[in-house]
């Protein structure tokens, strides 16, 4: 039998940083997943922080060279790519200068200010999306991260809602704890009416500059699935998804994560008997 693919977009995987319940979270459960009966890939920021040396990242150059267009300004697109063992996973890089470098004073931290953010996670967003659609690779679920990957539900059930590669794919939407302080930029949601959105389709933005729970409200509301990661994730957020009326999965604890969500998906995919 075919595996079923499985692509994880997720904001923080180790090695390529530091150990944190984010970044651990990523390597260990598409690792976990990836086997017989799922074949997984992985797409995350290239942080400048990542040792591309270290880490044996190199340019895929048939993926790359795209400029994606975000406030009428191009943005150049590099896709790198890593093989995370002792899976042999494939990881792929989502870089650009303009929105994954550290800032020189803070040394090789991850900062990622929310002034920007609104633009970071168009680019991550469109750049995952337009790769996979470049490799031809036909996701049957689709599990997003963090807060990183919080606009992917929006873009592939509007943006590309004929597209035959994401058109039948289940998108599950992960509630992480980590989340960034103060709001996005106050023209996030003129900037996505000029990516083609209508004021209807964003309208969960509000009218006021949106933060971090604002945009967790709108990936839950394009997803068609939600994953509680941890018992601290903001209870707002918890009580919204469940509100929602689509399939839910509370945390269970961290023992048998990956058999938990890979039960999630078996649901998901009508494959409860298998």
């Amino acid at each position: 039998m075919e595996s079923k693919k499985v692509l994880f977009i997720s904001q923080e995987v180790a090695p390529y940083l530091p150990d944190t319940p984010m970044s651990v979270l990523g390597r260990d459960i598409p690792q976990g997943i990836h086997g017989k009966e799922f074949e997984v890939r992985t797409f995350t920021p290239k942080y400048g922080c990542i040792n591309e040396r270290r880490n044996q990242l190199h340019e895929v150059i048939r993926l790359s060279g795209m400029n994606l267009i975000i406030d009428d300004t191009d943005h150049p697109l590099i896709i790198k790519v890593a093989t995370l063992l002792p899976s042999r996973m494939q990881v792929y890089f989502i870089d650009n200068d303009d929105f994954f470098q550290p800032l020189p004073e803070k040394g090789l931290e991850i900062d990622l200010l929310p002034a920007d953010n609104d633009e970071r996670v168009m680019f991550f967003t469109m750049g995952v999306a337009e790769t996979v659609k470049k490799l031809r690779w036909q996701p049957a679920v689709i599990h997003c991260s963090g807060w990183v990957s919080a606009l992917t539900p929006l873009y592939l059930r509007k943006k590309y809602a004929d597209d035959p590669i994401f058109r039948d794919s289940k998108i599950i939407y992960a509630l992480h704890p980590e989340k960034f302080d103060g709001k996005l930029d106050s023209r996030f949601a003129d900037k996505l009416m000029m990516s083609d959105f209508s004021p209807e389709d964003i309208a969960a933005l509000g009218g006021e500059a949106a933060d971090f729970a604002a945009l967790n409200r709108l990936a839950i509301d394009y997803a068609d699935a939600v994953i509680q990661v941890s018992d601290d994730v903001d209870a707002s957020l918890v009580e919204y998804a469940k509100a929602s009326g689509k399939p839910f999965l509370p945390y269970g604890g961290e023992d048998a994560r990956a058999e938990q969500y890979t039960e999630f998906y078996r649901t998901l995919l009508g494959d409860e008997e298998d």
